[in-house]
This record gives C-alpha cells, structure tokens and sequence, in this order.
C-alpha cells in the first residue's frame, strides 16, 4: 500500500525495528494469512450463514414483541433483543461483509457488493472511506479520520486550542449520534460545509444519497413500526430510539477501545516513506491498534473488532477466524520486543476517554498515565488553580 510523504524511510521504524525486521515481520504474518486463506471453508460459511440467521430471527421477533410495546415486559424483552439485532446487524455482520471478509464465498446474498445494512451511511460510501482510507492511512494525522473523527485533538504533536477544551463534551455527543456522525466524516463535509456553493457534483451526489438513506432509516425506526404499533406507537417509537442509542454508544465504544486507549501510536505523514512495504504497513497497523479481552460473547458483539490489532492485519479474513490466529499475531509481537496493548473492556474505554481529556488540555497538564494512577491524577487536575 502506498502512503503520501516527503521524506525517505527513517534508519529505524517505529517500534525501534530496523528494515531487516520489518522485513522479517511482514514474512512472519504473510505466513499466518495465508494459512487461514488455505483453510477458510464450510466451517466458516456456516458460520457466517448461522449469525445472518440467527440475527434476522432475533429481529423479526422483537419487532413483534414490540407490537405489545404498551405492557412493560413486551418493552423490555423487544427493545433488548432488538438492541442485539442492530448490534449484530452493525458490527459482526454489516461490518465485516463489506470488508469482503465473506466475498470468496461467492454467495450474492452474503456479498460486498450486494449488501446493505441498517446504518444511515451508504455501503458503498462506507467502502471507499473506511475500507479504502481508514484502512490504507491508519492513524495517519490528518489523513485517517476515524482518528478523532476530524474534531479531536489526537497527538500532542498539534497544536494546542481553546477550542479543544469541549472535545470530550463532542466526543459524548459524537457517541450518541454515531450512525450520523459516521455518515458525516464518510462524506468529509468538514472540508465542504464552509464553501457549499463549490461543492463538486459528485459530492452533492453523495450527500442526496445518505439524505435518502437517512429517510428511509428514520421512516422505518420512527413512522412505520411505531404506527403499527397502534395505540402502543409511543412505547415502540421510545424502544426504536432506545435500540439505536444503545447501539451508538456500544459501536463507539469498540471503536474507541481499537483506536484511541493510551499506548497506542499515531503517525505523522513526514514519518513514513513514499513506498511503504507491506512489512512497514503491518507495523502501523500492529502498533495503531488495541484489543478488547473477553469471553467470546464479547467477541461476537464487538463483530471481533475486539481483536482490533488482527482486524487491522488482516481486514479481509474472516472475523471467526481472529481469536484462533491472535495467539499466533502475539508471538510475532513478542518476538520483535513490541508490546501486544490488550485489556478488558472497561480500561480500555477509560483508558481512550482518559486520553480524550488528556488531549483536550494543554501538554503536561494530564500525563499519560495508565489505570493504575488515573484516580490520583484527576484529583490533583481537580485540585489544580485555574
């Protein structure tokens, strides 16, 4: 994959490596993907035909339950499995098909390029910015933004602004109403909102189409359930609008925890070279991403973006196969004395909104620090005189 820059590959790569290392660690994961690509077969077929089954069903159900939505244990029952359902449908399912991890199937209903999920952003719009730019500019100031979604200050190398104060009070927000500040960073508005009337035609084609495709999520969440609801539209109306807050909050938390905890790096465009080998795209990659431990119930909600790091690897392999080949990706870390960033859900969300507040002050304000001396170090940021 090709990078942007301006200057010549540095005598060491990040992580301390030298060319030979890295050449050496590109060899190592080449190696373990191509293992998984001479093995993926029924098993992993089934697998993927199961979870689409399983995820319909569990829709379809809530949906009626909802129907019931007046009586307090219909609510409940409905808007938790509906809540599961768009989980499903976001992270394990929609996510991952359009990455083409399920393509070599050749099965047109489990396909990239037939497929569309229940998110306001257009597959195809999702494709080219998270796929294609997220994906080859990983944590590349300024070029990837599922860094700081193009809002947060995410290096102590920017400059610091007043402005940045309120980025945790943005990132709140940003969590809340992830499926439409998605759809928004997918179509870099930031870089047209200000200057409407130069606005290409291409891009105000763009944007018709996530409008369209915003209606029609809003008209099925928020009209055509609730008013099958009948006299309960209400309480269906409140359990569509609770499902897809809960599934904004939980899809940017796993985001949060694979991209943002501390120990994660981030990359300046001068720092890499104009023709990055794979072995040097692997070691971004290794190094600009963070995992989630947990049972596997876990893994299959976070769609295995809780092994961000595998995930990053290898975006096109199959997402049951990333715990089976993590022990393996571990080894490689280990071998080149690279540190494997892995924890349980809860330090790493605290650990990523820690390192949101920490960017939002001036450098040296809030060190970096780790679980361990969070507390103390809020409380004495408390204590602090303006």
């Amino acid at each position: 994959m090709t990078v942007t820059a301006t200057q010549a590959e540095p005598r060491t790569a990040p992580g301390g490596l030298t060319p030979d290392q890295v050449d050496q660690l590109g060899h190592e994961l080449d190696a373990i993907r191509q293992d998984v690509l001479d093995s993926r077969g029924e098993r992993d077929a089934a697998y993927i035909r199961r979870v689409v089954r399983v995820q319909r069903m569990l829709e379809l159900g809530s949906r009626a339950v909802l129907l019931r939505s007046r009586r307090p244990a219909a609510w409940v029952l409905g808007t938790a499995g509906l809540t599961v359902a768009k989980v499903l449908d976001n992270m394990e399912i929609g996510h991952n098909v359009l990455h083409g991890q399920w393509d070599w199937m050749r099965d047109p209903k489990i396909h990239s390029s037939t497929w569309e999920w229940d998110y306001v952003t257009p597959a195809a719009q999702w494709k080219r910015a998270h796929n294609v730019t997220h994906h080859t500019y990983t944590n590349i100031v300024g070029m990837d933004n599922d860094l700081g979604y193009g809002i947060m200050r995410v290096d102590e190398a920017q400059e610091w602004k007043p402005r940045y104060l309120v980025q945790p009070v943005w990132n709140f927000v940003t969590a809340c109403i992830f499926e439409y500040g998605i759809a928004m960073f997918d179509l870099d508005l930031g870089d047209h909102i200000r200057d409407k009337r130069n606005m290409s035609p291409e891009k105000k084609a763009e944007v018709k189409v996530t409008l369209a495709k915003a209606g029609r999520q809003l008209t099925k969440d928020f009209v055509l359930y609730p008013a099958l609801s009948g006299r309960g539209w209400r309480s269906t109306l409140a359990a569509n609008a609770t499902a897809n807050l809960v599934r904004n909050l939980w899809s940017h938390s796993v985001i949060m925890c694979g991209h943002f905890p501390e120990g994660v790096q981030t990359f300046e465009q001068e720092q890499l070279d104009v023709n990055e080998s794979r072995g040097a795209w692997y070691l971004r990659q290794m190094l600009g991403s963070a995992n989630i431990s947990g049972p596997p119930l876990l893994h299959l909600m976070t769609g295995n973006l809780s092994h961000q790091i595998e995930h990053h690897i290898f975006p096109d392999l199959p997402s049951n196969r990333y715990a089976e080949i993590a022990p393996r990706v571990r080894e490689v870390f280990t071998q080149h004395g690279l540190a494997y960033n892995a924890r349980p859900m809860v330090r790493q969300v605290a650990s990523a909104w820690h390192k949101v507040l920490r960017l939002s002050l001036p450098n040296g304000w809030l060190a970096e620090t780790n679980r361990r001396n969070l507390v103390p170090q809020l409380r004495r940021l408390a204590a602090r005189p303006a």
